[in-house]
């Protein structure tokens, strides 16, 4: 009798045993299926796959008080993490006198980093001492930015007054302002560049706008010193055309743009080769693409104009300030335009940003 109620019981606990094994392996797969799909929800980069142009609910929702042509604190950002978790928004525009404590960067060579610059960074920043905005727009509550790019799809637009509006208007490189200004604007907020993009002639520069260089290599962080401490400029130090020898800036106008913002849009935003960390083929950004970055982490609005390349028509303007055509576009060694073309096209159909010139 015990010895068949013994029986019993052990088949009972088999029996519970299996259950709780099947039961086991049957939530493990439900929750790998669950996995899958929502990987498959999003594209090697992390990017949601299906992108509308209708804001999510909670974000329309958040917005749909706000007036037209009132900025929406926190608009931008709110969108960017909505298509692409792995966003983190805090990241400061310029380097700092703390640049040294940032891990982001300190262990990836320019442009991706300041490793082995920091003697330089620091005497730089040493004669500069601001290290931000101007107190008037470090004190909005709300940001509009717009970046203004060099492409012929500005020129005969009428987009000036447009692009005035905003509280931040960013310009790159050596385009020029004046006599341009119904299709580009009169104002200029702060003016990106490197040595061999800077403007070269010093009656050219805008008044009362910030002079920011983008480190592209270590050479550009000597020349800025040169330019800052107002020494002579080398020739010879490894650039490769012709630099501005002076930039009519004072130290406390100039600054330096946080390198974290080119390795973000390389590697997170655009997925181009990684190369170990150091500059190589196809793996540099374009400074549109970088400044788009940076404006994404601290600006509630973010606009663009002149941006894209129609390469379908040869004969359009190349830039909005020169003759030259579109037919002139050679293939570049360093920046991969089609997938920076992607990622630009994913931030304006989910409206993350919007384009006053509809280029890309």
């Amino acid at each position: 009798m015990k010895m068949g109620l013994l029986v019993f019981i052990r088949n009972v606990l088999l029996a519970l045993c299996l259950f709780l094994v099947l039961g086991f392996l049957y939530y493990s797969a439900w929750k790998l299926h669950l996995l899958r799909w929502e990987d498959s929800k999003y594209d090697k980069l992390g990017f949601l796959l299906k992108l509308d142009s209708k804001l999510p609910s909670e974000l329309a929702s958040k917005y749909a008080n706000i007036s037209e042509g009132v900025c929406k604190p926190g608009y931008a950002s709110a969108i960017m993490t909505a298509i692409f978790p792995k966003f983190s928004k805090p990241a400061p525009m310029f380097l700092d006198d703390s640049f040294k404590k940032w891990a982001r960067i300190r262990d990836f060579v320019p442009p991706f980093g300041i490793k082995g610059q920091d003697n330089l960074i620091k005497a730089i920043l040493s004669a500069t001492k601001d290290y931000r905005l101007t107190p008037a727009l470090d004190s909005l509550s709300c940001r509009r930015c717009v970046i203004v790019g060099n492409g012929g799809i500005l020129a005969n637009k009428s987009l000036g007054m447009k692009i005035d509006d905003y509280d931040i208007v960013i310009r790159l490189n050596s385009a020029p302002v004046k006599g341009f200004e119904k299709d580009v604007g009169g104002k200029t907020t702060m003016r990106i560049t490197y040595p061999e993009g800077a403007i070269q002639k010093p009656e050219q520069y805008e008044k009362d706008s910030l002079f920011v260089l983008a480190g592209f290599k270590w050479q550009d962080f000597k020349w800025l010193k040169y330019i800052v401490y107002k020494e002579k400029v080398s020739a010879s130090d490894g650039f490769w055309k012709s630099v501005a020898t002076h930039v009519p800036r004072e130290p406390h106008e100039i600054r330096i743009l946080n390198p974290y913002f080119i390795q973000e849009a390389a590697f997170s935003f655009i997925g181009l080769p990684f190369n170990n960390g150091v500059m190589g083929r196809g793996n540099i950004p374009t400074l549109g693409s970088v400044a788009i970055t940076m404006v994404l982490h601290n600006c509630d609005e973010v606009a663009v104009a002149g941006f894209g390349y129609d390469m379908n028509s040869p004969n359009a303007p190349l830039h909005y300030y020169e003759n030259i055509k579109m037919s002139a576009i050679k293939e570049s060694w360093t920046h991969n335009i089609q997938r920076e073309k992607e990622f630009l096209r994913k931030l304006v159909k989910a409206r993350v940003i919007t384009d006053l010139t509809s280029g890309i």
